[in-house]
Formats: C-alpha cells, sequence, structure tokens
C-alpha cells in the first residue's frame, strides 16, 4: 500500500501546532514539506511540530525535516520546534529544537511578542506599492527602525510591482521584526520563481529590480508554496553602515 500523511493544523494555541500522523518516508517528503512550508509562509514567531503520531521506518526520511529547517533559516525566522518524538529516531539531527510533548513545546517557547508583525492583503492594482510603503514606514517609527525604512520600501516596492505586472493575482505582503533585523516578504499565487543573473547591461530594458533588492539586502530568496510562492528579503543596520 502507498504511503500517506495526514496533518492536521491548530492555530488556536499561541504558536500554530502541526500534528502529522502516518508515515515519513520518501513518497510522502513532499506533502510534509508543503504543509510545514505552508504553515511558515503566515510568518508565525514559530511553530511546534507534534510527530508522536508520525512513523520513519528509515532515518534518512529526516532528511525532509532538515530541508524546511535549512529553506527558513534566514526568513520567515520562525522557531520550530518538534515535539513528541519517541524511539531510536535521532529527531535533534533536524536541526529542530526537540521537545517530549506540546506542554513542553510550549513553555520552551514563551508567549508570542505582540506587535511585531504586519500583514496586507492587496489586490494587484496600481497604488499597491504606494499603500505598501506607508505601512513599512509607519511599522519602521513604531519599531525605532527608521533607519530601515528606506530600504524596506525598495525592496516591497520592486517585489509588489512585479507582482501587479507579472504574477497579476492577488498577494500578501508580510513585514516582522526580529530583533534588530527587518523581514519583508510577498506572496503571490504564481508559482514562478525569481532568478537574479546579476547587473544589467545599461541599454536593457527592465531586469533591475532584483538587482535593487539585492544591494539593500542582507539576504533574500524566495520559497516555492503550494499554490504560489514568497519573495522574502532580510534588512540590517549592519548592510546599511558598510
Amino acid at each position: 500500500m502507498p504511503s500517506e500523511v495526514r496533518h492536521l493544523v491548530d492555530r488556536g494555541q499561541s504558536h500554530p501546532l502541526v500534528r502529522l500522523t502516518g508515515v515519513l518516508d520518501a513518497e510522502t517528503a513532499g506533502q510534509v514539506r508543503s504543509t510545514l512550508i505552508d504553515v511558515l509562509a503566515g510568518q508565525p514567531q514559530a511553530v511546534v511540530v507534534d510527530v508522536s503520531g508520525l512513523r520513519v521506518p528509515h532515518d534518512d526520511a529526516l532528511g525532509t525535516l532538515r530541508a524546511v529547517s535549512d529553506e527558513t533559516r534566514y526568513w520567515p525566522a520562525a522557531r520550530l520546534v518538534l515535539c513528541g518524538g519517541a524511539g531510536d529516531t535521532p529527531w535533534q539531527s533536524t536541526g529542530w529544537l526537540v521537545q517530549a510533548d506540546p506542554d513542553a513545546a510550549y513553555a520552551a517557547l514563551g508567549p508570542p511578542r505582540d506587535g511585531l508583525r504586519v500583514r496586507l492583503e492587496l489586490d494587484p492594482v496600481v497604488g499597491a506599492a504606494r499603500e505598501v510603503r506607508e505601512r513599512i514606514t509607519e511599522a519602521c517609527l513604531r519599531w525605532s527602525m527608521a533607519e530601515l525604512a528606506g530600504d524596506a520600501c525598495i525592496v516591497a516596492t520592486e517585489m509588489v510591482n512585479n507582482v501587479v505586472a507579472h504574477a497579476r493575482t492577488p498577494m500578501c505582503v508580510l513585514l516582522g521584526r526580529h530583533g534588530t533585523t527587518l523581514s519583508v516578504a510577498v506572496r503571490d499565487e504564481s508559482s514562478v520563481l525569481p532568478r537574479f543573473s546579476g547587473p544589467v547591461a545599461p541599454t536593457a530594458y527592465g531586469g533591475r529590480g532584483l538587482l535593487l533588492i539585492d544591494s539593500v539586502a542582507h539576504r533574500w530568496g524566495g520559497l516555492a508554496l503550494p499554490g504560489g510562492k514568497v519573495v522574502w528579503a532580510l534588512l540590517t543596520p549592519e548592510r546599511i553602515n558598510v
């Protein structure tokens, strides 16, 4: 019989709780990755994954969880916690924090901090980028990160305008504060990930949006998601002072 993994996402907790049940192997690895990346794309401060109902016949299958940890190391900067693992499976090799059960996981994480996320749902219309810039400027002032507002506006403008011009789908703009670091991300319903090949010729038409993002961001990239993608960038004061 083919392997199967079922998932239940409980968003009523202080941090999202994902319960995985079934068998994690080569057949179900892609499904598990899609589930976890989709939850992480909402930019929570942490995600708890209960694997007490998950069977792992071979430790090689844990590469899926390691890959999720690596893919999201810089964005969305959520803390990842596994709980409920038992037996000889080396859960610690995934790069996730490991706790005995959900109660221990939530105790280790503590409550989420309020006011550190901004979420905007927008249509792909002219003027969308202007609305985003206004919200970014206000948030940066509130977070005492005024020095990052200009670069954040540059990044968001390019991302949003790319959705308006090319993807032409509804979008979700996510702004988050992570200590002294600011994350900007735009999720849309197009599966086409951006490709950056370096500087463009002075006579070239277009192609400078990613160059602008690359010039001001500490790191940036894209994640393929079920039904679309998210493009993200991290901004740091250190980059400004270089």
